[in-house]
């Protein structure tokens, strides 16, 4: 080691008049770093901070608020679904209404059709009876004028020996049918 002489000053150990300048300027020092500077990196700090934690905050309230949304659409999104399958339903169930009725309509009509039918061939077969009649009178008359030698041209006389001669047919017929 090196040793100092004796009225030498250690190095290390600052005289008084630098100690004092030395502490003076380390307070002037510290005290602007305490009143400009520490307040400045607190609240850059902070900034940093709120930025960081408030950002994590904010994230977690949009998250939240994005799972509300998520939640609500996805109930919307059902809600949205029962409905449309109860209008398909009601759907069906007119659609099945609508058919029954236009069935009953067509049963209706198709009845009425026939009934229209039936009284038209009815008309036609009294219409084609009666011309038949006629017809077959006035030549029944003439082939029976024929035969027997002398017209028989009144006509009272003339219908009820037509009469008489179709109620044997339809007798004969009758029979005819009922042995069948």
């Amino acid at each position: 080691m090196l040793f100092l002489a004796e009225g030498a000053q250690n190095p290390l150990i600052p005289g008084g008049a630098e100690l004092v300048v030395g502490l003076l300027c380390f307070f002037i020092v510290f005290g602007l770093l305490g009143k400009k500077l520490l307040p400045n990196i607190q609240k850059t700090l902070e900034e940093r901070h709120d930025a960081i934690e408030g950002g994590l905050e904010r994230a977690a309230e949009a998250q939240a608020e994005a799972n509300r949304t998520l939640e609500q659409y996805k109930a919307q999104l059902a809600e949205a679904r029962h409905e449309a399958a109860r209008i398909t339903e009601q759907a069906r169930e007119q659609g099945a209404q609508i058919i029954a009725e236009m069935r009953e309509e067509g049963q209706r009509q198709r009845e009425a059709i026939i009934a229209a039918g039936h009284a038209q061939i009815e008309a036609d077969r009294r219409q084609v009876t009666a011309t038949l009649r006629q017809e077959v009178g006035r030549i029944a008359t003439d082939l029976a004028g024929k035969l027997v030698g002398e017209s028989l041209e009144d006509h009272a006389r003339q219908s009820r020996t037509i009469d008489r001669f179709l109620e044997g047919l339809e007798g004969s017929a009758a029979e005819t049918g009922a042995a069948r």
